[in-house]
């Protein structure tokens, strides 16, 4: 029987197809790069609603991955969320849940703990190139920098832009100058922050083409130094933002996301690389126009009302992440830690209980997130516990002038998909689901053990 070769090839198509391995099973080793940006807030971005702040990168970057709606910091400040992202563990595991202070600071004298797995660990160990870039925040003696928890490369500030000879807080305290840091060497002190993102950026591409060069797998920790204060924008950013130097800053960012995707793209990795974009915590609402909005969310930075720790969360990987996804999965930072270990074949440790779950399931399938609860703590405090679209507030303080918190007796119950700026108290009328969260909550302090807080 004659056949019309067009019908052969796809006949021959077929067959090929159910024979050959999956790509996945054929591909190289997994890539990532995590962003992180410092006190972004949920409605900072274009994709999330912001009217006049221009986040195309950002944009282009959920358009053709998924964008996470209900996806959360494990902390509403700094040194926590930081933690809790690189370990995959509620900070109170790891000592960084700030007993005597919220973050760590230029007097801290300790970081986190070396007996800590962090992602740039057991990545390099896999045989990975691993880099962190910008604002660590977990330790700034030699002992605790970057190189000491995974990362070969290392460059950037130790701790937030205002804890220098610039802020006004530092000559009462008595710190140092702010320091820029390479490796383990301070190369400079007061660092001009204007440019900084932009050197930040050149540093990741540089990292990016030496990676590619060696023809070995990288992480890339690129953690933006801003738009935490105080702000600053290059000549080449700075005035061109409709929402005013906070705007310039955030546009900034974007273009340095928008710099490494292209990068990517121009090195035929973008098919093998999982990027991954968020904020350490909400908006820091004090600052006024030189903080940001969570948008409809209540609260901000310092808070566990949802606009303290509910962020943007932004996945990129083209050929295994569907486009278009606005995802409303639960999810958090330390599920970030547990998927990127998995898509990358490196197992997870089994000496210590890990917070996060495998997000695969929900990002490379029609499958459904494992998570099903989330535990807010402020400090080393639980505040309030999340079971699916509920929430239970035992204790609420604003995210700074607050003195000490509200207690409340009972609890304060939202049903978040419905009401998202916890405006509407339904406690009364869901005693059952009360109990429920309540059961949660006991189990997981349970098995909560906490070591000696580290500050």
């Amino acid at each position: 029987m004659f056949l019309p070769c067009g019908r052969w090839l796809a006949i021959v198509a077929l067959v090929l197809s159910a024979c050959s391995v999956p790509r996945t099973a054929m591909a190289s080793p997994l890539n990532i790069v995590i962003v992180y940006a410092d006190d972004l807030g949920y409605g900072d971005l274009g994709c999330y609603g912001h009217p006049t702040i221009r986040t195309p990168a950002l944009d282009r970057m959920a358009a053709e991955g998924a964008r996470f709606t209900q996806f959360y910091s494990a902390a509403p400040v700094c040194t926590p969320s930081r933690a809790a992202l690189l370990t995959g563990r509620y900070p109170l595991r790891s000592g960084m849940a700030g007993v005597k202070e919220r973050v760590l600071f230029p007097h801290s004298e300790r970081g986190l703990p070396g007996d800590e797995q962090t992602l740039g660990e057991l990545l390099q160990a896999a045989g990975y190139r691993t880099a962190c870039i910008g604002k660590w925040h977990l330790g700034h003696k030699p002992a605790d920098l970057p190189k000491h928890h995974g990362f070969e490369h290392y460059f950037g500030i130790p701790y937030s832009n205002d804890m220098g000879l610039g802020s006004a807080a530092a000559k009462p305290k008595g710190w140092p100058p702010l320091p820029l840091i390479r490796d383990l060497e301070t190369i400079e002190t007061e660092p001009d922050q204007g440019p900084l993102t932009e050197r930040y950026t050149q540093e990741s591409l540089a990292f990016i083409d030496a990676a590619a060069a060696a023809k070995r797998p990288f992480l890339l920790y690129l953690a933006h130094t801003m738009p935490h204060v105080p702000l600053a924008a290059s000549d080449k950013f700075a005035g061109r933002s409709p929402r005013g130097l906070y705007g310039d800053v955030v546009e900034t960012i974007d273009w340095s996301t928008g710099q490494i995707i292209a990068r990517l793209r121009e090195l035929g990795l973008h098919e093998n690389t999982l990027v991954f974009f968020s904020s350490d915590n909400g908006p820091w609402l004090s600052q006024g126009l030189k903080g940001g909005t969570a948008g409809l969310l209540r609260g901000g930075k310092g808070s566990t009302w949802e606009g303290g720790m509910r962020v943007p969360g932004i996945f990129w990987w083209p050929g295994r992440i569907a486009p278009g996804r606005t995802e409303l999965a639960m999810a958090t930072t330390m599920d970030v830690f547990t998927t990127c270990l998995k898509a990358a074949g490196v197992g997870l440790t089994d000496d210590r209980p890990i917070d996060g779950v495998d997000l695969g399931p929900v990002l490379f399938g029609d499958g459904k997130s494992a998570r099903d609860e989330f535990f807010y703590y402020r400090g080393p405090d639980l505040f309030a516990a999340r079971w699916g679209a509920w929430k239970l507030h035992y204790l609420t303080q604003a995210g700074y002038g607050q003195a000490k918190p509200e207690v409340h007796d009972p609890p304060l119950l939202f049903q978040l998909d419905e009401d998202p700026s916890e405006s509407r108290n339904i406690a009364a009328e869901h005693p059952e689901v009360v109990a429920e969260i309540n059961r949660r909550v006991e189990a997981h302090r349970a098995q909560l053990q906490a070591p000696e807080p580290v500050y």
